[in-house]
């Protein structure tokens, strides 16, 4: 099972577009499932997660911990994705100091 894992340091006041960008499994190669965590270390983070042309979280806070989300305990995002179809987790930070987000995405293959 495909796994996509990041941790990224949100600037103060900044937005990042895609904390999966440029990840092998941005793009759904066949149809697949993906299931979604996202932590965030402190408060303050707002974010959203858009499967293709489904919005599957509009800005939300994610959960707060220092460690990456618990599987499968912590998979709360959850959508079938089309062959094209680009995964994107915009997050945006409302604070005045840097804070850590944490992705962490299962990708199971459709066929």
């Amino acid at each position: 099972m495909p796994v996509i894992q990041r941790s990224e340091s949100i600037a103060a006041n900044a937005t990042v577009q895609n904390t999966v960008a440029g990840s092998a499994y941005e793009f759904a190669r066949t149809p697949q499932a993906v299931s979604l965590g996202l932590t965030q270390a402190a408060t303050g983070l707002f974010a959203t997660i858009q499967s293709g042309p489904d919005i599957v979280a509009e800005e939300f806070e994610p959960y707060i911990a220092t460690t990456y989300p618990i599987i499968p305990d912590q998979m709360f995002y959850n959508d079938v994705m089309s062959m094209g179809d680009r995964l994107v987790v915009r997050v945006r930070n409302s604070t005045a100091g840097a804070i850590i987000a944490r992705t962490l995405a299962q990708i199971t293959e459709l066929r």
